[in-house]
C-alpha cells in the first residue's frame, strides 16, 4: 500500500544524500515530489530520472533567496495548487576544528546560520498558504545529533542545528493546529560531505555507536515518512536517528 498515494511533497536540497534518499521514497510511496535544488542543476536531474512514478519536477531556488523562494511558491500553487509535506533538508557547513576560532570565519559562520536557520523560515514562511490548503500537512525539518552534543563539523553547524530544534518547537506551537511541524535529527551519516572526512574519525565515530556502524541516507529518509505518516499525533518533537552514538 503506497502511505504517500496523492501527497505532494517539497525536499528543499534533494539533488544529492538525504534529500535525494528522501525524494526516492516518497515517490516510492506514491507521492509527487518537487525536487529542490540551489545549484545543482545536473543532481537534481538525475534524482528527477530514478523517481518513480510520474508528475514529479524541479524546482530550483535558493532557501536564502526570499525573491526566489516567493517565485517558487507561486510555481508551486500555479502547478499542484497545495502542499502536503515540505522537508526542509538544505544546509551547509565546513569542517573547521572546534578549537580554531580564527578559521572559523565571520563569512562561514554568516552563511551556516543564515542557510540553516533563516532558510528554513524562509521556506515555511514562502510555502504556508499551500501547505494550509493541504489536509494534515506536515514540516519536516532535518537537523543533527550536533544540535545536542555540540560536535559535529564547526561550532556555528553545531548552533545553528540546536537553534534549528528550538525553531521546531517553536513553529509547532505557532501553526498548530493546521500544520504539524516536526523534525529529525541524524547522526553521522554516509553521504559525500561525510566520505571527505578522516577515516579515523568516522572510525570512532563507528566504535562509540551502539549498532556499530553509521546510517546511510535512507535510514534517515525512512524517519522522515514516518515522521509524516506513522506519528501522527506528534508534534514539536524531533526524532533522533544516530544508531546509539547518544549512549556513549
Amino acid at each position: 500500500m503506497s502511505r504517500l498515494a496523492g501527497k505532494i511533497a517539497l525536499v528543499t536540497g534533494a539533488s544529492r544524500g538525504i534529500g535525494a534518499a528522501t525524494a526516492q521514497l516518497f515517490a516510492a510511496q506514491g507521492a509527487t515530489v518537487l525536487i529542490n535544488h540551489r545549484d545543482s542543476a545536473a543532481g537534481a536531474e538525475e534524482v528527477l530520472a530514478s523517481l518513480s512514478g510520474s508528475g514529479h519536477r524541479i524546482v530550483q531556488a535558493s532557501i536564502t533567496d526570499a525573491e526566489a523562494l516567493a517565485a517558487a511558491a507561486k510555481s508551486v500553487n500555479d502547478g499542484e495548487g497545495r502542499l502536503d509535506i515540505l522537508v526542509n533538508n538544505a544546509a551547509v557547513s565546513q569542517v573547521v576544528q572546534h578549537s580554531d576560532l580564527e578559521a572559523l570565519t565571520d563569512e562561514l559562520i554568516d552563511r551556516i546560520l543564515i542557510t540553516n536557520l533563516r532558510g528554513v523560515i524562509g521556506c515555511i514562511r514562502a510555502f504556508r498558504p499551500m501547505l494550509e490548503a493541504a489536509e494534515a500537512p506536515v514540516v519536516i525539518n532535518i537537523s543533527s545529533l550536533a544540535a545536542t552534543t555540540a560536535t559535529g563539523s564547526n561550532i556555528a553547524y553545531a548552533a545553528s542545528k540546536g537553534g534549528l530544534n528550538n525553531l521546531t518547537m517553536s513553529l509547532a506551537r505557532a501553526l498548530a493546529p493546521k500544520i504539524r511541524v516536526m523534525g529529525v535529527a541524524p547522526g553521522l551519516v554516509n553521504t559525500e560531505f561525510t566520505k571527505s572526512w578522516d577515516p579515523a574519525v568516522v572510525q570512532t565515530v563507528v566504535e562509540r555507536t551502539a549498532l556499530g556502524s553509521i546510517a546511510q541516507p535512507e535510514d534517515i529518509a525512512s524517519a522522515v515518512l514516518a515522521a509524516c505518516t506513522d506519528l501522527s499525533h506528534s508534534i514539536g518533537q524531533t526524532l533522533l536517528i544516530d544508531g546509539g552514538y547518544w549512549l556513549s
